[in-house]
């Protein structure tokens, strides 16, 4: 429920701050007073665009501020936006003359989507010439729906629906994925053969080079080496006979005096490291392959992997290595798309029989009470001075679900006997507007948890019987909800629970708009002066006291 407005330099208002009531709040006032001025300043709590030419003073910011008695049920929007839930909730905008505007939930910033989100749980603000939320399905699904108490149903619905629809663009990301894979799998599957036929594993880059070179050279390196040993163990001349003679006559000084004894022993030492080093160079010599084919073999291995190098721009094995490895992962992760997208395909042909069940449900209860619906509408517009119109509800199968089901929804209607029904949208003139939406309104409100109602000048158009009528449908409506109604009629006005005035005077050479509260001897001028003019006559007077005691 809305509690209380607060408006500040907000076009010809300077100042106002206005408390409301249960029930049905009625305002009035000439043409230019300011009432649409007072309705745009709500709508910029909406979340409607600011702008600066709405700036009574340019140099100081006008603030539109509302605050709302709000249901339990309001607490999770709260906690999903990280706002303190308050019952008593205060909503305000400001402008600021720089023309940036602010929005706030509690004091708390927020942003324009957010009180948009927030306002439409709020208020309901409707203007004479707004009926196109009439013709849309979202808001006639949403008619039938609150008469067949389907708003657990749907709302399950809904989100198993957001479900379906996420796992359907995920299965078209993946099948885009895996097309695109398949352009590229045949080239990286010819990688990664490349790289595993090349057994890097078992590659040392390093000892394959040093093979390679050995084997080259291997006619040099053999010579060499022969050389090297006919000089170490060539009879009598040799290094390995000159050292023994060495050793020996050392050994015998040794014995003549052991103050060589160290050097004896380091000698030997040397010696045995140099049979060693013979005995190595002898095994050397005679692995010497000189086979040209496995220096082929070889050659063949080693320009193998330059080529890989060059290919792959890298220098190491072991570079080598880690791309293979992660071509054979996409390899994996290639036939894991293969079972993710089969899984997925099955996840959504059983959340398509799931929807179904709860479509069949949604729709079973929309065709019981869809009569309900046509009884009460036909029966409020013929109170309402149509009482030629038919009303039809159609619902039709939808090959696709949608977020209401798998059907669609069309009101038909037709004014005068002896014309088809149409589409409401096509069917529908500027004199019955105002009538349908406010049956359709008050059937709402016994059904629905409708935020508080602002209907602007609604019954434009109509007077006598029919201006009465609709007074009636107000109060009527007034009992499930707060109702704020505009009017120019005397007979709406009668009817008001508290009456209100928007009056419009000069301050300081300027025009200001404001509201007053009515008292009840008040409201009975105000209502005489509907039906009489600016001359109040007793004849008004005592037709505006029997308006306002009449019984309802």
């Amino acid at each position: 429920m809305l509690n209380r407005i607060f408006i500040q330099n907000f076009a010809l208002i300077d100042s106002l701050d206005i408390t409301l009531e249960k029930g049905l709040q009625v305002i009035t006032g000439e043409t230019g007073t300011g009432k649409s001025i007072i309705l745009g300043a709500l709508r910029l709590l909406m979340g409607e665009r600011a702008d600066t030419k709405v700036l009574n003073h340019t140099e100081q910011k006008s603030v539109v501020e509302a605050e709302f008695t709000i249901a339990e049920n309001l607490r999770p929007f709260f906690d999903e936006n990280d706002l303190d839930y308050d019952s008593q909730t205060l909503v305000r905008r400001e402008i600021l003359p720089s023309g940036k505007s602010r929005a706030f939930v509690n004091d708390v910033p927020v942003t324009l989507d957010v009180l948009k989100q927030l306002a439409a749980n709020l208020i309901d603000i409707h203007s004479q010439f707004e009926t196109s939320d009439l013709f849309s399905e979202a808001y006639q699904f949403g008619i039938i729906d609150g008469l067949a108490d389907n708003s657990e149903t749907l709302k399950r619905y809904q989100n198993e629906f957001r479900q379906l629809k996420q796992w359907q663009t995920q299965l078209e990301a993946l099948k885009q994925k895996q097309a695109e894979g398949l352009r590229e799998n045949d080239y990286k599957q010819f990688l990664l053969q490349e790289l595993e036929e090349a057994q890097l594993d078992a590659t040392d880059w390093e000892h394959l080079q040093a093979q390679l070179a050995t084997l080259e050279n291997a006619g040099a390196i053999s010579e060499n080496l022969n050389l090297i040993l006919v000089r170490m163990d060539q009879e009598e001349i040799g290094l390995l006979d000159q050292l023994n003679d060495i050793r020996s006559r050392l050994s015998r000084t040794t014995e003549l005096s052991h103050h060589f004894e160290p050097l004896k022993e380091r000698f030997e030492s040397l010696f045995i490291d140099f049979k060693d080093l013979l005995f190595e160079l002898q095994d050397e010599a005679e692995k010497i392959d000189l086979n040209p084919e496995t220096r082929e073999q070889l050659a063949q291995a080693s320009n193998r992997l330059n080529t890989l190098f060059l290919k792959h721009n890298v220098q190491t094995v072991e570079e080598l290595v880690t791309l293979r490895d992660n071509l054979a992962e996409e390899q994996l992760g290639f036939s894991d798309a293969e079972q993710h997208i089969a899984d997925t395909e099955a996840k959504i042909e059983n959340q398509k029989k799931l929807l179904t069940t709860l479509s069949d449900e949604l729709s079973k209860k929309r065709q019981k009470h869809r009569s309900d619906f046509i009884q009460k509408t036909e029966t409020l517009l013929a109170s309402l001075g149509l009482e030629k119109a038919k009303i039809e509800v159609e619902l039709s199968p939808s090959p696709d679900f949608t977020p209401f089901g798998k059907e669609h929804i069309a009101i038909l209607f037709r004014a005068n006997a002896g014309f088809p029904l149409k589409p409401i949208h096509t069917a529908i003139s500027g004199g019955e507007r105002s009538r349908v939406m406010l049956a359709v309104k008050k059937i709402m409100a016994e059904n629905n948890q409708l935020p508080t109602l602002i209907l602007d000048e609604i019954d434009t158009g109509v007077s006598g019987k029919v201006a009465d009528e609709m007074g009636k449908v107000m109060k009527e409506m007034a009992q499930n909800l707060q109702l704020i109604v505009i009017s120019h009629l005397a007979q709406v006005a009668a009817k008001g629970d508290r009456n209100y005035k928007v009056v419009k005077k000069e301050v300081d050479g300027k025009t200001q708009s404001n509201i007053l509260v009515l008292s009840p001897e008040e409201k009975l001028q105000e209502i005489a002066q509907l039906l009489s003019g600016a001359k109040i006559t007793e004849a008004a007077l005592k037709q505006a006291e029997a308006l306002i005691e009449s019984p309802e």
